[in-house]
């Protein structure tokens, strides 16, 4: 009987390793799918490794420009904040990761996808409600929702146990067993001592940012440009350096944050599932650009416009979190976006110092700030004895309120 073939996304690490091992022991001719969105990792030992698990064959997929340009700019069009704290970085990867997953199973020729998201978090609905978005009769086997895996590993621990039976290599310890998730918007880290939210988490659990302390005693003067909402060019008036392209300005920024103490929070969060989770989070670059875009969005949007876009944000980040990028919703919050998106243009200049991004100043040809009319000393055009009507009219509604009953 030929094997049936199955496409896991693999990621190297701790969990992706033993459902390699265990679905090939089951009989399933694995082919591993590795998506470069700009970890750390050694992709050539990664799939030297899944090879010599048994997997029949490997795609590494360099996904680091497609997921800057299609999926953190959309991000930062709609400023994506999770409960005003969570900068989206594991969100954003997982639709960009399934989507290349499935177009590697029609490639293939099979309707067998796997991931090695739990049965508690959030990813396992990100996978798997972009893969059937994509390919509506996909067949998902999700090990962590099965009743023979469940049954043989009930956590980490016997994950490790059977990691040292098989003979799989992984770094992951007893002692540290922290989940981590790197990408080029951020990394995480979850599990371990983490799960205890009264525990602080220790200073050296944090592999992208510099601690607050060992940050340069010295401002960093930087100035990002935008076209429509994008940001196009970033300016190092402390370096020199001009950096330009989508990629490219997105690392610099990642490495200068980094370097500067910015964008590392500890914090708690609501999980789709229905439980609550704490986690810290590295996002330096997504944190840089999100100010600026706020900022020069306030120079530049009408107030209205500005106002209403401000209330559907948070529906548009609740989307992202949820896994429901390839939503009716989804797309209809993005039509309004990039209609709002049309005149943000300009560039913000900001200091980057010890864990802290400031503005210092903006400008645009598209801005909507009027001098005359906003100065103290000058009435341009603003007749100040209309506001007396404004405010009667105004107060009407409330004396109203306030007599009524009475």
């Amino acid at each position: 009987m030929k094997s049936k073939k199955i496409i896991l996304a693999y990621s190297g690490g701790l969990d992706t390793s033993v459902i390699l091992k265990w679905l090939v022991n089951k009989g399933y001719e694995v082919i591993a799918y590795i998506a470069d969105v700009g970890q750390e990792d050694d992709f050539v030992k990664a799939k030297e490794k899944a090879l010599k698990l048994g997997a029949s064959k490997v795609y590494i997929e360099d996904l680091k420009k497609e997921f800057v340009e299609d999926y953190i700019f959309t991000w930062l069009k709609g400023n994506g904040l999770y409960e005003n704290k969570y900068l989206l970085g594991t969100s954003l990867a997982r639709p960009l990761i399934a989507k290349k997953q499935i177009e590697i199973a029609k490639k293939e020729k099979t309707k067998i996808v796997s991931h090695g998201a739990t049965g508690k978090g959030n990813d396992q609905v990100r996978f798997e409600l972009t893969y059937m978005s994509l390919m509506p009769d996909v067949e998902i086997f999700s090990p962590w929702k099965d009743k023979e895996f469940l049954e043989k590993f009930e956590g980490r621990k016997d994950l490790l146990a059977y990691a040292k039976e098989q003979n799989i290599p992984v770094e992951a310890t007893t002692e540290k067993p922290f989940s981590m998730d790197d990408n080029l918007m951020h990394i995480s880290y979850e599990a371990g001592i983490l799960e205890d939210p009264s525990m602080a988490a220790p200073a050296s659990i944090c592999k992208k940012t510099a601690h607050i302390k060992d940050a340069p005693d010295k401002e960093v003067k930087i100035c990002i440009h935008f076209a429509k909402g994008i940001p196009i060019k970033l300016q190092n008036f402390t370096s020199g350096d001009d950096v330009e392209g989508s990629l490219q300005l997105f690392q610099y920024l990642n490495e200068l944050g980094a370097e500067n103490g910015i964008g590392k929070i500890d914090l708690v969060e609501n999980r789709f599932v229905g439980m609550k989770s704490r986690g810290v989070y590295e996002t330096p670059a997504g944190t840089i650009l999100l100010k600026a875009h706020m900022d020069i969005e306030s120079l530049t949007l009408d107030k209205e416009v500005l106002h209403i876009k401000q209330t559907l944000e948070p529906k548009f980040a609740q989307l992202i979190y949820n896994g429901f990028w390839n939503s009716p919703e989804f797309d209809f919050l993005m039509s309004a976006f990039n209609k709002s998106q049309e005149k943000v243009s300009g560039k913000v200049t900001l200091l980057l110092y010890k864990g802290n991004v400031s503005v210092t100043k903006r400008e645009s040809v598209n801005s909507l700030y009027d001098v005359g009319l906003a100065s103290m000393d000058v009435a341009g055009g603003y007749d100040q004895e209309d506001a007396k009507g404004f405010i009667k009219l105004n107060a009407l509604r409330l004396k109203v309120g306030k007599n009524v009953g009475k």
